[in-house]
């Protein structure tokens, strides 16, 4: 739109998430107008400056700056090691859509095959045909939605931007018709007899690195593979 003015000041404020992060305790945290973060912070409890979630749940919410993220919390290394103790600690919570997001972090610091196990085993136990299949409320299909994209391999994890996070998908082959009249056959042969480890991704013979994918590229159609081992 040309609204420069407007960009750049929307865009600081998309970062203010670092004036709440606490380095101490590696999670967001209540903090007063003078600069003092608050006493009252468990990181894996509710707090009442929080809705909905737990501190160290919506540490992570941040889907238009992964990248920023992780160098707030001084690196690949240690980002990778809050989010494992995350997972192991069983602080995911599915049934919030806020954290949605979180799964597919580990396509962002260089461990993709992560983000497969555990989008899998989600796949798995968070959803169901019978009633009360869904883990939370679909919240304008939200719920569905993530069910939809998981199961196909990519996942918007920031909307406004043009890109998607790519991982192996759960079938070995299927077809998706875009709107524009375009096609694309998405294969991942061996997925479900054995071969579980990504070896490459190639849209249209060109390979994706940094386990990203854009939209703008996808919707012209053609083939997507997976090439699996």
């Amino acid at each position: 739109m040309g609204k420069m003015d407007d960009y750049k000041y929307f865009f600081e404020r998309s970062k203010n998430y670092k004036n709440v992060y606490d380095p101490s305790v590696e999670s967001v945290r209540g903090k007063f107008a003078n600069g003092k973060f608050t006493d009252d912070f468990i990181k894996t409890e509710r707090m009442p400056y929080i809705t909905e979630g737990t501190p160290w749940q919506y540490t992570w919410y941040v889907p238009h700056d992964v990248e920023g993220l992780i160098k707030l919390m001084g690196g690949l290394e240690e980002f990778n090691n809050n989010l494992d103790e995350f997972f192991e600690n069983e602080q995911y919570w599915h049934g919030n859509e806020p954290g949605h997001q979180i799964p597919f972090m580990y396509t962002f610091s260089g461990q993709p095959w992560k983000t497969q196990e555990i989008v899998g085993k989600i796949l798995k136990e968070e959803y169901g045909s019978e009633p009360g299949g869904l883990s939370g409320n679909d919240d304008a299909g939200q719920m569905s939605a993530w069910y939809v994209f998981a199961a196909m391999g990519f996942y918007p994890v920031s909307p406004s931007k043009d890109e998607y996070a790519i991982f192996a998908p759960s079938f070995e082959k299927y077809k998706i018709n875009f709107t524009n009249g375009k096609t694309l056959m998405v294969t991942a042969e061996g997925i479900n007899t054995g071969k579980t480890k990504v070896k490459s991704i190639k849209l249209n013979r060109e390979e994706i690195v940094n386990n990203k994918v854009s939209h703008s590229k996808m919707i012209l159609g053609g083939e997507l593979v997976f090439e699996m081992e």
